[in-house]
């Protein structure tokens, strides 16, 4: 199973922050708690991720909805893997991701997205950034 990285959670923080803010500026409402405290964790053990599979459910809780808020799939529909290619030209990911993709959790989605957006040269980046932009629905 992928880890959840700490970007992701804090991603899903700001999301929160945003939805549901703090009442007097000091408490926090429950899913901001709950992310806050893996967020804590995360940098007190000097960690990056996450471990999907035993997040507390108010953090997972927290988190899905916050994963739900993204786009499902890098695919800008030029699909170089047809073709033949390990790497798709048009969004970033390998054959078995694109394969598998219906298959694989949340956590496994978000490590690809991560994998893809550092590496940052998949045409969905450069070339079609404006297609990529209509098929997240932004």
């Amino acid at each position: 199973m992928a880890g959840i990285h700490i970007t992701d959670i804090e991603a899903a923080i700001n999301f929160w922050r945003e939805r549901a803010p703090s009442p007097d500026g000091v408490s926090l409402p429950g899913e901001l708690r709950a992310l806050a405290e893996v967020y804590a964790l995360l940098v007190y053990f000097h960690e990056t991720e996450a471990d999907e599979t035993t997040l507390p459910m108010a953090a997972r809780t927290a988190w899905m909805t916050w994963f739900d808020s993204t786009p499902d799939t890098p695919c800008i529909a030029i699909c170089s893997t047809s073709q033949g290619d390990a790497l798709c030209k048009g969004c970033g990911r390998t054959f078995d991701e694109v394969q598998r993709w219906t298959e694989m959790t949340p956590g496994e989605k978000r490590a690809s997205w991560r994998r893809i957006t550092i590496e940052g040269d998949a045409w969905r980046f450069n070339r079609y950034a404006e297609r990529a932009l209509e098929s997240s629905g932004r």
